[in-house]
């Protein structure tokens, strides 16, 4: 009996040591966060590995992973009508409520998955969940893209599948199949499904080829730059999950094909550094100084190099794309833009992303909502669900989907 106590005490000091991890006093519900991030840092960890034999990418296991909790089947169920089709070549998983009559018109959103450009799937449990309550509290056909990931493919590619698909559902013959109303079609999506959401929002706005426009764009917790990380934001959650800073970067090396051995010099922000002649307008569209309230800044101070790596705007054009990083637009650009909705989180490194693109919409003229919380996470949204029901993840998902009710 002391035996098996010791060796019990043993097991739950050492799960204790790899499950605890400070976090900040005002973040929701502590230990439930704790014991997700210590499972998502097993699995990262079984990625590593497997890469670092040259087993498979890192990508592949933790897609592998996710997959084995279950890709949910097409399934219809009552007053939702649900199907997996093809929009212009790209995959996508239609959600159609049923409790309208036949011929009557109805809401359209077009919905995008986060998950780093690398991870996720519209079949996901999290994903079907919401795009599900979203057809059913909204009375609308939500479209659910399921756009190709790295490290298959790489930027432009997400992109161009997620913008190819709303065009072909913008199309007045294709929106009239569906009985969706012309006047009343979103386009939103969580983190870098909120990338690629702002960013086809603006190419849709500017697109005299494209007669109908999204009427609004609600975009939760996006990622909307990579010249800066090294914001309030980014120094502040650093080391909070479920998104550290480091694995942003390398989401974003990723995305835009870069080499991973450009991390260390991009969490310097040696890539914008004063003498990179070439980064210079840019670096004012994330000149948080000027674009976040000082009870945002705190005590931070921008990071800003003399001298940097010039080398890597060279191989990696794409940091200075406003198709991969919206924030960059011009404000001619912004100016036509649907109206907004930004959803951050206070313990979440692209908390500032989402301030700073508020506050540029609405310096160019665009209603701007912002919808913040103090004790979310990076994430949230996608623990509103069994199992976890983070409180924090339900009610600001009630808040998004009440919005766009009201918006829409």
């Amino acid at each position: 009996m002391k035996r098996l106590f010791a060796v019990t005490l043993i097991l739950t000091i050492a799960f204790a040591y790899f499950i605890y991890i400070p976090l900040p006093s005002t973040v929701s519900e502590p230990w439930k966060l704790m014991i997700l991030a210590g499972t998502f840092r097993g699995f990262m960890q079984m990625g590593t590995v497997a890469h670092t034999l040259g087993l498979t990418h890192h990508t592949d296991v933790l897609n592998l992973v996710a997959s084995s909790f279950g890709l949910l089947g097409s399934e219809s169920s009552e007053n939702l009508r649900v199907s997996d089709t093809a929009f212009a070549g790209v995959e996508v998983r239609v959600f159609q409520s049923t409790l309208r009559e036949a011929g009557e018109l109805k809401r359209g959103v077009v919905y995008i998955h986060g998950g780093g450009w690398a991870l996720g799937s519209a079949r996901s449990g999290s994903y079907d969940c919401l795009c599900r309550k979203l057809a059913k509290d909204l009375d609308a056909v939500v479209v659910s893209v399921e756009y190709r990931l790295a490290p298959d493919v790489h930027f432009p590619v997400q992109y161009d599948d997620v913008l190819q698909a709303s065009r072909h559902f913008l199309q007045p013959e294709v929106l009239a199949q569906y009985s969706v109303d012309p006047d009343r079609v979103a386009v939103s999506g969580d983190s870098a499904g909120g990338n690629l959401a702002a960013a086809v929002a603006q190419q849709v706005a500017i697109d005299d080829s494209i007669a109908i426009k999204f009427k609004v764009q609600a975009l939760i917790y996006p990622v909307l730059q990579a010249l800066d990380f090294n914001t309030p934001s980014y120094q502040e959650s650093q080391n909070v999950p479920i998104l550290y800073r480091t694995v942003m970067i390398q989401f974003w090396l990723e995305y835009l094909a870069a080499d991973p051995e450009h991390l260390h010099a991009l969490l310097l922000n040696n890539h914008t550094a004063q003498d990179q002649n070439q980064v210079a307008s840019a670096r004012a569209k994330v000149d948080w100084v000027r674009l976040l309230p000082p009870s945002v800044q705190k005590q931070y101070k921008p990071v800003v190099q003399p001298r940097g790596t010039p080398r890597i705007l060279e191989e990696v054009p794409g940091l200075l794309d406003p198709r991969a990083s919206p924030l960059l637009a011009e404000r001619d650009v912004l100016v036509q833009v649907p109206q907004a909705y930004i959803l951050t989180c206070e313990h979440d490194v692209l908390r500032d992303d989402g301030l700073m693109y508020g506050q540029r919409l609405q310096e160019a003229g665009v209603t701007v909502t912002h919808d913040h919380y103090e004790g979310g996470f990076h994430g949230c949204i996608s623990f509103a669900f069994w199992p976890t029901y983070f409180s924090v993840g339900i009610q600001s998902m009630q808040n998004y989907i009440a919005w766009l009710d009201k918006n829409l």
